[in-house]
């Protein structure tokens, strides 16, 4: 509780509330007065001695605030000069004498009027109070470098100050802080504590100082690097421009345009892929995002979208190659002999069936398999799945993620470089299952007829046909094959 001088008699002063600011004592503040009652304050103080009580409100969004709405504690100030506005408003001077504690109102018509008591403020200067405006100094030192919007001056008005109250209130007035934490000091009448809380405030007020000048000095940095780059951009295009040499980048892009065309893509993976061109060519060449689209362009470029052979359907060729490389497998080579001729009767018509051969290893799965490819002159791709337990392996990473690619069906498609390949997916009852995903509900939409002429990896985000690809498994054991999957 701040202590009332016992010599100084209790007097009636007219009071003027003010928003958004504090005064201190022998600091003078310029005040604009608008509201009714507070210029019937300031003509009745100009009236008399000239001598004003000016107290702060707790809420700047009141506007005609009654006593609760004001702090208990305020300032007395000399009225030094004032001057009518043109819009109807006064502007006073002041200058802070004391503080001051409200009694009592005395009156709230037409304007408030209160009784008040000094407030008493130890004066003496103490080796604490030495070292308390030695460190507030430094503090605020510091602060005036780092915050560009205080007065160059202050610092030095502050160090040519040697009481220490007079310090605390000084430094207050000129730093950028709440009502509320003006007030505080105000209320603190002794000046070593009110020293104690400030320099607490200042450290605060050093600490976002520092951060926000290290974050402004990364910015501009970055800001400067990207200014400097784009200069030697546009010199090297001026350059090259009058030596007659195209623009690397240009040349880039009119590349991946001419691949796009001739890639065969359907209208809406097309659409995709120009789009994305599209945000390469406005990009800067040292973008991070340039490398990642350039990667998924050369993906969609690279993908058989039309390309593929043609089958031969001979079964007296096919039953050849499968006697002279195959001993035995009687009905495996009688299954596959039935399939070409399927085929052949019924034409483009029917949908490629799914062979699923099993048995130990070294039976020869993995070369009856290429031995159709040969016969039906396709193109033999192999995938082996033992010991995948990733979703991802087959549909692929989200781009979002660093270093993401397509998944292993479509990786094995651009490296067959043609839509209707001869696919094997070795040891599928070798797949599991964790945390991260079942692979096998990936290979249901792989493997499904209905499905898969639009298969969707989480890569490139467009469907795939798979529907002309005819897809051989090979398992050691049925039973370990999921029975939804064994059922494709």
């Amino acid at each position: 509780m701040p202590q009332v001088a016992e010599t100084d008699e209790e007097r009636d002063y007219p009071l003027l509330p003010v928003r958004d600011t504090v005064l201190y004592p022998r600091m003078v503040t310029p005040l604009f007065v608008g509201r009714d009652r507070s210029l019937k304050a300031v003509e009745a103080a100009t009236s008399s001695d000239g001598l004003l009580v000016v107290v702060a409100q707790k809420d700047m969004e009141v506007v005609d605030p009654l006593p609760k709405d004001l702090y208990a504690m305020g300032t007395e100030v000399l009225i030094g000069r004032t001057l009518r506005m043109p819009d109807g408003t006064t502007s006073i001077l002041c200058q802070g004498q004391r503080r001051v504690r409200i009694v009592e109102f005395t009156q709230t018509e037409p304007y408030l009027r209160v009784r008040i008591a000094p407030v008493y403020e130890p004066s003496e200067k103490t080796i604490s109070s030495e070292a308390l405006m030695r460190a507030v100094l430094a503090l605020f030192e510091k602060i005036v470098q780092l915050n560009h919007s205080l007065p160059e001056d202050a610092y030095v008005a502050a160090m040519n100050v040697n009481e220490p109250g007079w310090l605390a209130d000084l430094v207050a007035s000129i730093l950028n802080i709440s009502v509320a934490q003006r007030q505080e000091l105000l209320e603190t009448s002794d000046p070593n504590a009110r020293l104690q809380k400030l320099s607490i405030i200042l450290a605060k007020e050093l600490d976002v100082l520092e951060l926000e000048n290290r974050i402004h000095t990364e910015v501009q940095k970055e800001v400067d690097r990207s200014q400097r780059e784009y200069f030697l951009r546009e010199q090297i295009k001026a350059i090259q421009q009058e030596l007659g040499e195209a623009d690397t980048q240009t040349m880039e892009i009119a590349e991946l345009r001419q691949k796009i065309a001739e890639a065969g893509m359907p209208e809406e993976v097309r659409a995709r892929a120009e789009k994305e061109l599209q945000r390469l060519a406005e990009m800067p060449p040292m973008s991070p995002e340039t490398t990642v689209i350039r990667t998924y362009l050369d993906w969609l470029i690279d993908l058989p979208w039309s390309r593929q052979t043609e089958d031969n359907l001979d079964v007296e060729n096919a039953a050849r190659i499968l006697e002279s490389r195959h001993y035995g497998l009687n009905k495996a080579k009688e299954r596959i002999l039935e399939y070409i001729a399927v085929r052949k009767l019924a034409g483009s018509k029917m949908r490629s069936p799914i062979l699923c051969f099993v048995g130990p290893p070294g039976t020869g799965k993995t070369s009856l398999g290429q031995s159709i490819a040969e016969a039906l002159g396709r193109k033999f791709v192999r995938v082996s799945l033992g010991g995948i337990r990733d979703e991802a392996e087959i549909r692929g990473h989200r781009r979002t993620y660093v270093g993401a690619l397509p998944g292993r069906i479509l990786q094995t498609m651009r490296r067959a470089g043609t839509i209707n390949p001869l696919f094997m997916l070795d040891e599928i009852d070798k797949v599991g299952m964790d945390f991260r995903g079942d692979p096998t509900s990936a290979l249901l939409e792989v493997l499904d007829p209905e499905q898969n002429h639009a298969f969707s990896d989480h890569y490139l985000e467009v469907p795939y046909d798979l529907s002309k690809v005819l897809f051989i498994t090979t398992a050691n054991f049925l039973d370990p094959i999921a029975p939804a999957l064994r059922d494709r």
